[in-house]
């Protein structure tokens, strides 16, 4: 089973956990920003060798069967040229915003890779005003 393989952690102590922020209740029917990022507290590495290659964003509304894919983002720049590995000038960074809106409460997962320690996950329920 895939999900016996997705690790998750407090994103305090774990660099590869992609940690979620924003409001723990929203206004129904209004946008709000949603930013996933890893290594707030404990820095992840950004090299050609050990990186993070994408983060993706669920939503799933309280009562609902499926989560709603909110978005997937894919980092590809890790310092790679055609000199070699870590000899480029132009790095991504592993942090996202994404806008969304609900009306209904629910919880947000974040689910990323890491190239090296495979996949992590986060979570964070959110209310409605």
């Amino acid at each position: 089973m895939l999900g016996e393989k997705i690790q998750s952690a407090d994103w305090k102590k774990e660099k590869h956990v992609p940690a979620i922020e924003c409001p723990d209740e929203v206004e129904a029917d209004e946008f709000f920003e949603v930013n996933v990022s890893l290594g707030k507290e404990v820095a992840h590495p950004n090299t050609t060798e050990h990186h993070i290659r994408w983060i993706t964003l669920y939503f799933h509304p309280e009562g609902e069967q499926f989560p709603y894919e909110i978005g997937r983002f894919e980092f590809n720049a890790h310092g790679a040229s055609i000199q070699g590995a870590d000899t480029s000038s132009v790095y991504t960074h592993h942090g996202v915003t994404a806008s969304m809106k609900t009306s209904k409460p629910g919880t947000l997962h974040s689910l990323a890779l890491c190239n090296i320690h495979g996949l992590w996950e986060d979570s964070k329920e959110i209310g409605i005003k």
